[in-house]
């Protein structure tokens, strides 16, 4: 299976731009976004007939640091913490069914962080008991957890799936052992190994692990050699994310050296051969940043044109409201995101006055829908067709976007786009700049452009 990479034009496409889990970003959600409206707009879903929703739940908890991470989380080793959190989840989960009063279907369900892995299987199971308490879960598609190898083995995904869970995937990154201690993350290949393995024995429907290029030490050959193990591993699908070294933001990147890492030509090097040796085995590019095996459900989505695109990336089963969880976390209900307070103090404070925990949010407005419609057609059905969103909106696609088609003449000429009278495509390059696509259609960044805060498209 080849995979079509122009290490030309990737670097005269370089830019920072937002990697689109949310349109409009996180960053643009405000206070603006009210306890009252979050109430009101509960109160909608529940009279809406949905058949199904999507459910997250942050766990912030780890037992060490990772210094590449930008995840909101916790580092703990007292049990007791981990134990107060679940209590309070049972808490915020009472009050959000006191609103709502309805038992929902649920397609998707999703425990991120932090390392969910770090609660116990007793800790699991209690905040699944919770789960079934409030929603239905007997016909979810999906149900899934992150994964740290380090503190898991195989009695423990058994449990996972003895609970109902299908899905899992693993935080790898780098197998390399100077790489490892450089970003205070010590793994072997046994323990990843155990877990994948487990996931097979278990009847898993689908496992992933997470790769990250561009992290201190490595160069192509040591990440030659990381990509050789994944390959023997044989996940069913593998994230490779760029990493992103933005100190000024995530505290604990000050202590990784910037003269450590490799530069812009040895990050394309690790990247192109870790293309090609994906699509020589069999790898199939979703796009961005994800590969999928041909069988697995991430790749019949993208034939099928059913993929989609949330918070946790990619996904086969997003296109629903999505209920969140947990410190931090971040939901979709009603045309609008809402956030729960970002650290503890304040989350438990909510939830002791009887308060739902969200801070922040933002109500789409028309123009709003319009865009997050046409973003995610791009980035996930990389298409886009002139006549299907003008019945869908009402509205002359080539009027309303006049300044967006025009500005992108450019992706054209570059051959990330082609186009005709009935709409444009993104070719197979295009795939790898599918940021910079889908940026032209972003309002908000056309307004202020200040692309520091994102990270590099590739």
């Amino acid at each position: 299976m080849t995979i079509v990479f122009n290490r030309d034009l990737i670097e005269k496409c370089q830019k920072n731009a937002p990697r689109y889990t949310s349109y409009p970003t996180a960053d643009r959600f405000n206070t603006d976004y009210t306890k009252a409206l979050h109430l009101n707009q509960l109160q909608q879903l529940a009279q809406d007939n949905k058949e199904f929703i999507s459910l997250y739940i942050h766990i912030p908890f780890c037992n060490t640091l990772c210094l590449y991470c930008g995840c909101n989380k916790i580092i703990t080793n007292d049990r007791t913490t981990i134990k107060k959190y679940i209590n309070y989840l049972d808490k915020e989960i009472a009050l959000y069914y006191a609103q709502i009063k309805k038992k929902f279907k649920v397609v998707q369900l999703h425990f991120g962080g932090g390392s969910p892995s770090w609660m116990d299987k007793q800790e699991v199971k209690l905040v699944m008991d919770i789960i079934n308490k409030y929603f239905d879960l007997s016909q979810a598609k999906e149900i899934a957890m992150e994964i740290d190898p380090r503190h898991c083995g195989d009695d423990y995904v058994l449990n996972l799936k003895q609970l109902g869970f299908n899905r899992i995937s693993l935080g790898i990154q780098d197998f390399n052992p100077k790489v490892q201690k450089a970003v205070n993350r010590i793994q072997s290949f046994e323990e990843s190994k155990v877990i994948l393995d487990a996931g097979k024995k278990y009847g898993f429907n689908s496992t992933n692990v997470d790769l990250i290029y561009g992290l201190p030490h490595q160069t192509k050959e040591s990440f030659d050699e990381t990509i050789n193990k994944i390959l023997e591993l044989n996940p069913d699908r593998i994230a490779l994310f760029n990493y992103a070294h933005i100190p000024q933001i995530f505290m604990p990147q000050q202590r990784i050296k910037e003269e450590d890492l490799p530069n812009s030509s040895v990050k394309l090097d690790i990247l192109q051969s870790s293309v090609n040796k994906l699509g020589q085995h069999g790898y199939k590019f979703i796009g961005m940043d994800h590969f999928a095996l041909a069988d697995d459900d991430l790749s019949k989505a993208l034939a099928s044109g059913n993929l989609q695109r949330n918070f946790q990336g990619y996904s086969t089963f997003a296109d629903t409201d999505m209920v969140s969880f947990g410190v931090s976390s971040i939901g979709y209900i009603n045309n609008g995101y809402y956030q729960n307070a970002k650290d503890l103090t304040s989350y438990y404070l909510s939830l002791d006055n009887n308060q739902l925990p969200n801070f922040r949010g933002f109500l789409l407005s028309s123009d709003d829908l319009i865009r997050k419609y046409v973003i995610s057609e791009i980035m996930c059905k990389y298409q886009i067709n002139y006549k299907q969103i003008e019945q869908k909106f009402n509205i002359v696609f080539k009027d309303y976007f006049a300044t967006e088609i025009k500005n992108l003449e450019n992706q054209i000429e570059l051959n990330l786009v082609t186009a005709n009278q009935e709409g444009f495509n993104v070719t197979e390059m295009g795939r790898f700049l599918i940021r910079n696509i889908a940026v032209i259609f972003d309002n908000y960044f056309a307004k202020d452009n200040d692309s520091k805060k994102y990270s590099k498209v590739i």
